[in-house]
């Protein structure tokens, strides 16, 4: 059977394209890759592939999403390093980005903003030296999101405990 390999990019519907390229591009810090001529349409890339990110004009009666709303609640992009997450908090608050939350989820540091849009992205960066622990405490652990000082230095790593989360409840 074949898997899927990778999440290949994201699509938004958005209400102004120009607007949303100036945002995720000089505030989130992505590059693009291509813009339509007439604007209804850009891609975005993280530097590697030909794009991570799409975003398409909206229709004129359009609804906007409500957190309570099924589907996307919300995505998320690794930063190279904890202190690459301090600077785009910076950079978020210099622009006046509605933060809605900072966290530590063991595995990965977070910091969850709204786009001009009011949709939720996530930035992180990941705690341990691999994606291997990671993964090992992910599946040792329930789960959780610890608020956090995100001016404060780096947190240790916490140790990977001996259990087992990744079997559903009976």
């Amino acid at each position: 059977m074949s898997v899927p390999q990778e999440i290949g990019h994201i699509v938004l519907n958005v209400t102004n394209v120009k607007r949303s390229v100036e945002f995720y591009r000089d505030v989130v810090g992505f590059q693009v890759s291509r813009i339509r001529p007439d604007y209804t349409g850009a891609f975005l890339t993280c530097g590697v592939n030909h794009h991570n990110l799409a975003l398409f004009e909206a229709t004129p009666d359009f609804e906007p999403r409500t957190k309570k709303q099924i589907g996307l609640n919300h995505f998320a992009f690794r930063v190279e390093s904890y202190d690459q997450l301090q600077e785009a908090h910076k950079r978020l608050i210099e622009n006046n980005t509605e933060i809605d939350h900072i966290v530590d989820h063991g595995m990965t540091r977070s910091v969850y903003f709204l786009d001009p849009d009011g949709i939720e992205m996530e930035l992180f960066s990941d705690t341990f030296a691999t994606q291997e622990e990671g993964l090992a405490f992910m599946n040792a652990t329930p789960g959780g999101a610890d608020p956090m000082d995100i001016n404060a230095p780096e947190p240790v790593a916490a140790a990977i405990p001996n259990a087992d989360f990744t079997k559903a409840p009976a």
